[in-house]
This record gives C-alpha cells, sequence and structure tokens, in this order.
C-alpha cells in the first residue's frame, strides 16, 4: 500500500496528478485537485511544460489542428515582414541613459526641491531621491508627470537608430547569431 501524498491516506492505486505545478501520487479522493499526469509514451510528443489539460480526451484533434494553425501564423507572420523582422518593442520608447541628469537639472532649473517636487507630483520624496540617483527606472505614469510638470524628455527612440546603422553579412537580409556576435579570442 501506498501512502496519498496529499491526505496521507493509503491507497492501492495511487494516481499521479499535477497539483500547482508538482506531480504526486495521490489516492482517488484527492485526484480531482489535479490534472492527470499522461503516461510515458504520450509525454513524449509533447511539449516539455504541456500537461493532460492542454491535450485531453476530445480535444486531441482540436490541439493537432491548433498546433498546425499556431504553426502557420507563425510562418506567415514571420514572412510577412519584407526581410525586417519588426515587433512590439520597435515602437516603444526608452528611457533615456541620462534620465537621472535630466530629471535633477530640470527641478533645479525649476527652483524646486526633492520634497517640493515630490508633492507637486503627488508622490514620495524618495521616490524623486531615487530617481535622480539612477537606482530606480521611472514608471510610465511617473515619468508623464514628471515630462509635463518640468516640461522634459525622459525618452529616446527605441533603437530604431540603432538598427538602421547596422547591416549583417548575409545576402538574403536575414541574420544569423554568427552576423552579431563578437569572438573573445580573436
Amino acid at each position: 500500500m501506498v501512502q496519498c501524498e496529499m491526505c496521507g491516506a493509503e491507497t492501492s492505486s495511487p494516481n499521479t496528478v499535477k497539483v500547482e505545478g508538482a506531480e504526486l501520487d495521490v489516492c482517488d479522493d484527492c485526484a480531482d485537485f489535479g490534472t492527470e499526469v499522461r503516461t510515458q509514451e504520450s509525454s513524449s510528443s509533447s511539449t516539455k511544460y504541456s500537461t493532460s489539460s492542454s491535450s485531453g480526451s476530445g480535444s486531441g484533434s482540436s490541439g493537432s489542428s491548433g498546433s498546425s494553425s499556431s504553426g502557420t501564423s507563425a510562418s506567415s507572420g514571420g514572412g510577412g515582414g519584407g526581410g525586417s523582422r519588426r515587433d512590439m518593442f520597435d515602437q516603444m520608447d526608452e528611457v533615456a541613459q541620462d534620465y537621472d541628469q535630466r530629471i535633477r537639472e530640470a527641478r533645479e532649473a525649476a527652483g524646486l526641491n526633492q520634497e517640493e517636487l515630490a508633492s507637486q507630483l503627488n508622490e514620495k520624496a524618495s521616490l524623486i531621491r531615487k530617481l535622480e540617483r539612477g537606482d530606480t527606472l521611472p514608471s510610465d505614469s511617473v515619468q508623464q508627470k514628471l515630462e509635463s510638470e518640468l516640461d522634459i524628455v525622459l525618452t529616446e527612440g527605441g533603437g530604431s537608430a540603432d538598427d538602421t546603422e547596422w547591416s549583417g553579412g548575409s545576402s538574403e537580409g536575414e541574420y544569423t547569431l554568427g552576423d552579431v556576435v563578437q569572438r573573445k579570442d580573436s
């Protein structure tokens, strides 16, 4: 007899289930709290993080069609880029490297101390100190408040300038790791 790893009851045929990411041998009563783990033959065909709930009974055909459709959409999405790969980070602005100096200089130019600026922004003075030391990055809301209150810009372009300056070695316009990496031994 084996002991259930959840309730401690003795069971002659334990079920292997995944509960909160852990695989446990449990009794029939506790098996409802988790997702049944498939046998060795089906787990070899699944991905590393899948459980039986994602490929449960009755959804096997829809799971395979879902994976083929996701593969199709991924390939069409990559092919539709026209040679240059774009993602959501290309449209995002990055916080400037010298944001701490920009904040400090603008605050001093406005004739405010850290506490006065914090009260105008409805933020804590400790946050202003951390921002001016460069210890923390401003959240989006704090960044907007600082930019409007101090009339400064804390962002730089999302890296598009770096992308246009660099060109890879491939003639097709696609890049490999070898185009980007710099070896230490050479």
